[in-house]
């Protein structure tokens, strides 16, 4: 399981790097997320570009790192647009997901304050997927024109 994470962050990387110089935006359409170096890696180079994301689709897990690395100007949503929370966990060579509170706490603190808030008043970060979408999403990032 572990390793078909990786792969799916690889491939979202390589299609996302792909683009990359043929424009002056990324646009994020599908991310189930996955381990966290390679996302932090893209996002870093991204944020490097200067350019512009598009979160057009879901971007869960590992993906939402975005908001904390690129700069909140440099990002829009589409209707489409979901970004999915839940605390920092990691898989053992048995494929058993253990909670790693600590991760968690570093993870919420990167995000923008008003991400932050509105993990908080949805009772933080937890094994349960936190769904922003719609018009608090819309609330906090602009639509994309």
């Amino acid at each position: 399981m572990q390793r078909a994470a990786f792969l799916n962050a690889l491939i979202l990387i390589s299609a996302l790097l792909a683009t990359a110089p043929a424009s002056a935006e990324i646009r994020i359409i599908q991310s189930p997320g996955g381990q966290v170096g390679p996302f932090l890696d893209l996002f870093e180079k991204v944020r490097e570009s200067g350019e512009r994301v598009v979160i057009d689709g879901p971007c869960l897990s590992a993906c939402t790192l975005v908001l904390s690395i690129v700069p909140g100007e440099r990002i829009c949503v589409t209707k489409r647009a979901v970004l999915g929370f839940h605390a920092a966990r990691s898989v053992d060579r048995r494929g058993r997901f253990y909670a790693e509170p600590e991760a968690s706490v570093a993870v919420l603190a990167a995000y923008p304050g008003p991400v932050r808030d509105w993990i908080s008043r949805r009772g933080g970060l937890s094994s349960r997927l936190l769904l922003l979408k719609g018009r608090d999403l819309a609330a906090i990032y602009p639509r994309c024109r």
